[in-house]
């Protein structure tokens, strides 16, 4: 595997692979776990012989809030190198801030559109702002044909998605299946950050989604009913909801007083100091 910290370098190195099948992106900001290891896996199998799988290790600084945890997020990055060796990445693009920002802060910045106002959006403003500035300048070095992102990030990946449609960049946009661990937590970097007590309350977000895909499923599901009952389970087992709603899966508007398919269930909930996210995506 090729590792290179620097813009120009990168598009050396790209220029050599002179490939005659696809490139598959797996933008990540390291902390790596097997969810993960799904998208590279996937995008290995997408690349084919011919293509080439690229990942990216960066911490963006432009997507933590203020009061966010970007100084203590993990970055055990000889290990995250390791693992991408091991799943047959080509070639890992690592910059520095200074590489991806060298006169600070950017100037010019993306308009993640109406999609970024709610949830998460709301919750953390000029999130969604960081992240397609972000992908947007990854995707302008990396040049990629194909996309991988998860689904676990369910909001991040339809303004992702708007965006690459909005601004006409050359590639497609593949989600991949969010991974879980045995008792149904959605794997994520942030899991690390759960003390031994912790850990097994935080299955009560993916729980709480269960219950409220079964009200869906056995008919027509009241929603203020369906975001009471995953809101009560989450909060009895200690966790404080952000939001646990009902949506409709393109637009994330909240279902109106009926629940119908397609729905995606959207929770977030913080556990000490450490917040979830998770959803499930219901389409018939």
């Amino acid at each position: 595997m090729i590792v290179v910290s620097g813009i120009a370098e990168y598009r050396e190195a790209r220029r050599k692979m002179n490939l005659s099948g696809p490139l598959v992106f797996v933008p990540t900001m390291g902390a790596l776990h097997a969810g993960h290891g799904a998208l590279i896996s996937m995008a290995r199998g997408l690349a084919g012989s011919a293509g080439a799988v690229v990942a990216s290790i960066f911490v963006n600084p432009s997507q933590f809030g203020p009061n966010e945890d970007f100084h203590r997020y993990p970055r055990p990055f000889a290990a995250d190198t390791a693992l991408l060796n091991e799943l047959g990445t080509d070639l890992l693009f690592a910059p520095d801030v200074s590489r991806m920002y060298p006169a600070g802060p950017a100037v010019v910045t993306v308009d993640p559109g109406p999609l970024a106002d709610v949830l998460e959006g709301a919750i953390r403003p000029g999130h969604f702002r960081g992240v397609c500035t972000v992908v947007a300048k990854l995707l302008a070095i990396v040049t990629p044909d194909i996309l991988i992102l998860g689904r676990k990030d369910y909001q991040q990946q339809a303004v992702v998605k708007q965006m690459i449609q909005d601004l006409n960049f050359c590639t497609s946009l593949v989600v991949a299946p969010t991974v879980r661990e045995p008792d149904g937590l959605a794997m994520s970097s942030r899991n690390r950050y759960l003390s031994a007590d912790q850990r097994p309350r935080a299955a009560a977000i993916y729980q709480a989604l269960q219950k409220g895909r079964d009200m869906v499923l056995t008919g027509r599901a009241d929603t203020a009913s369906l975001n009471a009952l995953m809101t009560e389970h989450i909060n009895r087992a200690g966790l404080t909801v952000d939001y646990a709603l009902a949506c409709d899966p393109d637009t994330l508007a909240p279902c109106a007083k009926y629940v119908e398919c397609p729905v995606v269930l959207l929770a977030a909930a913080r556990l000490g100091n450490t917040r979830l996210i998770d959803n499930l995506l219901i389409e018939k």
